[in-house]
């Protein structure tokens, strides 16, 4: 180990040590309004930001504008016959509190068509790439090529007046979401096609011509689709993606810079490649147990014995939920109509009825439902979407939705640049001495 190295691991072990040992004694104590618990625990439930499109309850799960999941299913137009809600209406209602009307969802969905165009040079910057890094990777790579087309850093550039800022970021917003899809189908027919690109398919809806794209050219994938594009899109602005999002934007970085940075936090495992994980985890312990339908007990075995390995069981647990994930239970909804004999959404259910019994017996697990990652992957892999380290630019793709159009929200309310205050953990000591003393 070389010395730097050395120096930094010893003074930062003899640090943590007294960290734990402050916030055994201390963990409540208060510093203005909020905990040392929370100061050191990464900020959870200090309400300290104004986002618009959604809210999380603990026990009723997400509502966007005010509607639940379920609610939306029922309230938002469908394509014609189709049961399952455009995403293209959920972003009308993010952005403007209004359930859209199937004429407006129309109209929404031709503008998109009309800017979805994506430059030449933004396909060559993505083959610049090596077929080989991942598709998170390729993605934000993209999204941070077409930022040379942004309206709001030319307008900016030229002087625009600050009350145009929501104008400007709305164009950009518009243009973006529109050529996701087109940027995402691209990614993936290249990293595990061969380049076999599909031409988009202008006279269906947005997840529709997505679903086109990526060669799966089923009825059922494209109401998969419209579905999962519309309960991923957002989850309140304290996730790591929307608050990244957020954060950038309030520097007045554009949507193209500020959408970037959210997907590289949508890109680690313990947000948005957590469904990544769970289909491998899936995958393994079938490889484990020689079969592609284990049974309850198999499964409870392997899952103790994953948990007595000192690893988690990805797909279960959320820092807020604490019942099961709506998002889950819709996605169980069209898995019992539309594939009903698969195996491995059997296996997604049967691990459902193990997993939280043994969490709870566990004692420490405040929440031991599963979240939406626990789904998504077995209904990508029965359709043929085994590639797994695609599924987080699905994701990402949705979640553009909802961090774009608080964007949106931010510039229009003139909101500020975000600048918290931090403090030394020699601060922290010091202030605990004297309010102790």
């Amino acid at each position: 180990m070389d010395q730097l190295k050395e120096k930094f691991i010893a003074k930062a072990t003899a640090l943590g040590q007294e960290v734990k040992d402050l916030l055994k004694d201390h963990s409540d104590t208060q510093v203005d309004t909020v905990d040392l618990s929370q100061i050191f625990g990464g900020m959870r439930g200090i309400k300290a930001m104004v986002w618009e499109p959604s809210a999380l309850d603990p026990q009723e799960g997400i509502r966007f504008r005010g509607y639940s999941i379920p609610e939306l299913s029922k309230l938002l137009p469908t394509a014609e016959g189709d049961d399952e809600p455009l995403p293209e209406g959920l972003f009308w209602l993010m952005l403007v509190g209004e359930i859209p009307t199937s004429e407006e969802v129309r109209w929404l969905t031709d503008q998109w068509t009309r800017r979805s165009n994506v430059p030449a040079y933004v396909f060559k910057t993505i083959d610049a790439l090596s077929v080989d890094a991942h598709p998170m990777t390729q993605l934000s790579t993209a999204v941070m090529a077409m930022q040379q087309t942004s309206v709001f850093a030319r307008r900016y550039a030229e002087g625009m007046n600050r009350n145009e800022y929501w104008d400007a970021t709305y164009e950009d917003t518009m243009n973006l979401i529109a050529r996701l899809p087109r940027v995402a189908a691209y990614i993936y027919r290249r990293t595990y096609f061969e380049g076999d690109h599909i031409a988009p398919d202008i006279s269906l809806d947005w997840a529709g011509n997505f679903a086109h794209m990526l060669g799966i050219n089923k009825p059922d994938f494209r109401s998969l689709m419209r579905l999962y594009l519309t309960i991923h899109a957002d989850h309140e602005g304290g996730n790591a993606s929307a608050h990244t999002t957020h954060l950038i934007g309030s520097t007045l970085s554009d949507a193209y810079l500020s959408l970037a940075g959210g997907l590289n936090a949508l890109a680690g495992p313990l947000h948005g490649l957590a469904n990544q994980e769970v289909i491998k985890w899936v995958f393994k312990m079938n490889d484990a147990l020689g079969t592609t339908a284990p049974t309850e007990k198999q499964i409870e075995d392997y899952v103790k014995s994953t948990l007595s390995a000192g690893k988690v069981i990805p797909g279960y647990g959320h820092a807020v939920l604490r019942k099961p994930d709506p998002r889950f239970i819709a996605q169980m909804e069209f898995a019992k109509k539309y594939t009903p004999n698969s195996e491995i959404v059997e296996t997604i259910w049967k691990v459902f009825k193990v997993v939280p019994p043994i969490l709870e017996s566990l004692g420490k697990v405040k929440n031991p439902w599963p979240n939406v990652d626990a789904h998504s992957g077995a209904l990508l892999v029965h359709y043929g979407m085994d590639q797994y380290s695609f599924y987080t630019v699905l994701f990402g793709v949705s979640r553009a939705l909802g961090v774009l159009s608080a964007l949106c929200w931010s510039r229009a309310l003139s909101l500020p640049l975000e600048r918290p205050k931090s403090v030394t953990i020699e601060w922290v000591q010091e202030f605990v001495q004297n309010k102790n003393s």
